[in-house]
């Protein structure tokens, strides 16, 4: 099973990295504009399988891409420190133009993953230009708040001491700003949140949940101030979602899609949770959300919504 990367800076090498490490698929194929850069990173992450699993690393040019059963698009510019996601915009735009397609040209039957920054418009748009190649809806995904909703859960974890794989909690909306924490959604082992902390006696105020939530929203912010860049847990997440799809697992993520209607807002792409399987989303499940949560999920459809006009996108 063949995956390709296109983009290897920070976060498509890590991406790269973090497969090798899971032992996903069975050949990894790097495309970059910088070719030097794609080979050394390739020639990096290959000397780390034997110490992982047996993967075949290597780079190449879009033709490179045939054959490959998903294709992380990992292209464009880097946040800068203090940049909104959606500020990355109009400097990401213009490089989907042409990836999008080249990519579909040698990989016509691949799903699309998206990480490019701002993840919810970039998705959009590559949706939008697959659909011109006959790309059906549903094959173009973005990795949306799938690495929030880790957060979210890690946070919790951390102070319900738990292993967060056993909370259910999910971020929504856009990947950035105005994503919405679903608080009232949370379970842990099956318990409504309130009821496991009050069984073990853990005192989760209301200040200790806006602390939470800043956390989880502005983990980004933080990161890139002291290190310029997050690539390790995107990587992961990226990593994930591809194993999800090779393997067919039918696994609930957050990932981000094209949507005709959310929360009020028409033809909006963002994170909800849907089942991802072999061939792409498969199916969105619908949240009963409080009503503040649901006010908030349209102010972060429209959000996003705003920056598409602001494009002159309207599809």
């Amino acid at each position: 099973m063949r995956v390709g990367i296109v983009g290897s800076g920070f976060v498509g090498a890590t991406a790269g990295y973090a497969l090798v490490m899971q032992g996903v698929g069975r050949e990894l194929v790097l495309v970059d504009k910088n070719a030097a850069r794609a080979e050394a990173e390739a020639d990096d992450i290959r000397h780390a399988v034997p110490f992982a699993h047996p993967l075949e690393v290597r780079s190449g040019d879009y033709d490179a891409l045939a054959g490959c059963r998903v294709v992380l698009i990992c292209a464009g510019v880097g946040q800068k420190p203090g940049e909104t996601r959606l500020q990355l915009l109009q400097r990401n735009a213009m490089v989907f133009h042409k990836v999008v397609p080249a990519v579909l040209a040698s990989a016509p039957e691949a799903v699309l993953v998206i990480a490019t920054n701002p993840v919810d418009v970039m998705t959009h748009l590559a949706a939008h230009y697959a659909a011109k190649c006959g790309v059906p809806a549903g094959r173009v995904l973005g990795s949306g708040t799938t690495l929030d909703t880790a957060r979210f859960r890690s946070l919790l974890g951390r102070h319900g001491g738990i292993d967060p794989q056993h909370i259910h909690a999910h971020v929504i909306g856009e990947h950035g700003d105005s994503e919405v924490l679903t608080w009232s959604l949370v379970t842990v082992a099956g318990m409504p949140l309130e009821s496991f902390t009050k069984l073990r006696g853990i005192d989760l105020t209301e200040e200790k949940k806006r602390e939470i939530d800043r956390q989880v929203r502005h983990a980004a912010y933080t990161i890139i101030s002291g290190k310029t860049a997050t690539y390790y847990g995107i990587g992961s997440a990226l990593a994930r979602i591809v194993k999800v799809i090779l393997h067919d697992q039918r696994a609930v993520m957050t990932v981000c899609l094209p949507t005709k209607e959310v929360a009020g807002v028409a033809d909006v792409t963002l994170s909800l949770p849907r089942l991802v399987g072999g061939a792409g989303v498969l199916e969105t499940f619908p949240l009963p959300l409080s009503e503040q949560e649901n006010s908030q999920l349209h102010e972060s459809a429209r959000v996003i919504r705003q920056a598409l006009d602001e494009l002159g996108d309207n599809s």
